[in-house]
């Protein structure tokens, strides 16, 4: 009863436990269909993965309060280009995800977050940008995008590198840094939903690389 008070009594709070709620619901539903799919084919699945000492966020590591990395082994004859496998992960994402990003803009709208379409429109006015997220660097095997919000700052770096089993895979590393207790809190809320994404995106990069 006091932890119900509590939600009622800090707006913020009751809001993001309603999206998490809303997004549990529609991850549930869409993960499902997403699971069998992949269960009726050879896809190879993306996996967790120490995070790279390379990376060019390393520097970032050090009080992150989201640190992962997931990488995927690319088929036979994948682009070389980074930038291309990049845009076949980001740019063309499941429906699921299309989804759940729509709820999460409708969502923290409400409490001044800015939304994907706003990141993105931001973003493309300044210089390129992947999906939605702008470009911040880029090298031959490693590019970084990002934003900076009032409640976190949030990197992504995309690797391309030799597997350990050789051949060659995908790797993306996400970093978040919290600036406040709406930041800690939405994060959260939506960590679990960000691997699920983290790799379905990844998969989708194989997918397409395999035709």
């Amino acid at each position: 009863m006091n932890t119900l008070k509590a939600e009622f009594a800090n707006p913020t709070l009751l809001i993001l436990n309603g999206l998490r709620a809303i997004v549990a619901w529609v991850l549930k539903a869409t993960l499902l269909q997403h699971d069998t799919l992949g269960k009726a084919s050879s896809m190879i699945k993306a996996h967790a993965v120490p995070v790279p000492s390379d990376s060019a966020l390393a520097p970032l590591y050090v009080g992150a309060d989201l640190l992962d990395a997931f990488a995927i082994h690319l088929p036979a004859g994948a682009d070389d280009d980074l930038e291309v496998l990049a845009r076949a992960g980001f740019e063309r994402p499941a429906g699921w995800i299309r989804a759940l990003t729509r709820v999460r803009d409708a969502v923290m709208a409400t409490v001044g977050v800015k939304s994907s379409r706003a990141i993105g429109a931001a973003a493309a006015a300044r210089g390129p940008v992947i999906g939605y997220f702008p470009l911040l660097s880029k090298s031959a095997g490693e590019l970084v995008v990002g934003e900076d919000d009032r409640h976190l700052d949030f990197r992504v770096a995309i690797l391309l590198r030799t597997g350990a089993a050789g051949g060659r895979e995908l790797v993306v590393v996400t970093v978040v840094h919290c600036h406040n207790r709406l930041g800690r809190t939405y994060l959260a809320v939506i960590a679990p939903f960000h691997r699920a994404i983290a790799r379905a995106n990844l998969e989708q990069a194989a997918r397409v690389m395999e035709g």
